[in-house]
């Protein structure tokens, strides 16, 4: 009378170990389908910067900026990519592609097309190129501010009016 018990539950077992075996098929494809997904929303490598671009990396003035209304911003060289840069604003940051202009200006342009920030000779702007609209205005490097000095301790430079 046992035996027939002892069978029915041995089957049953078996019956359950190859349903859980079977269930845990789903999971692992699941798993690794999850895991796929991640690695391809993953940040693809940078296009080697070229001799132009190094060159304008090599311009950037690197360190904190002091801007209006007592922000700050602070541009670092890119620790995995090569001519790149980082900026962060906030809890902001931004990988971007320093790009020398005709006017002699520094524009770092973010490479996903959302900001970009203007370097000249006494300030910076960091602007949000989508909607159109400075972030931060009026940022000075130590070094554009000791530019900003030196112009302003020069005698004005004579009119083209002749008055």
């Amino acid at each position: 009378m046992i035996r027939p018990f002892i069978a029915a539950a041995t089957a049953l077992a078996c019956m359950l170990s190859a349903a859980s075996a079977g269930a845990t098929e789903p999971v692992k494809k699941a798993a690794a389908k999850a895991k796929a997904v991640k690695a391809t929303k993953a940040e693809p490598p940078l296009p080697a910067a070229e001799d132009e671009q190094l060159a304008a990396a090599a311009m950037t003035h690197f360190g904190d900026y002091q801007c209006e209304q007592s922000k700050s911003v602070q541009v670092a060289m890119n620790p995995k990519f090569d001519g790149y840069v980082d900026v962060l604003f906030g809890k902001q940051r931004w990988t971007m592609k320093p790009v020398l202009s005709s006017t002699g200006a520094l524009r770092l342009e973010d490479v996903k097309g959302q900001t970009m920030m203007l370097q000249i000779a006494h300030k910076s702007m960091l602007m949000d190129v989508k909607v159109g609209r400075r972030i931060v205005d009026e940022c000075m490097h130590e070094k554009q501010a000791q530019a900003k000095a030196e112009a302003q301790a020069q005698p004005a430079a004579p009119s083209m009016m002749g008055n």
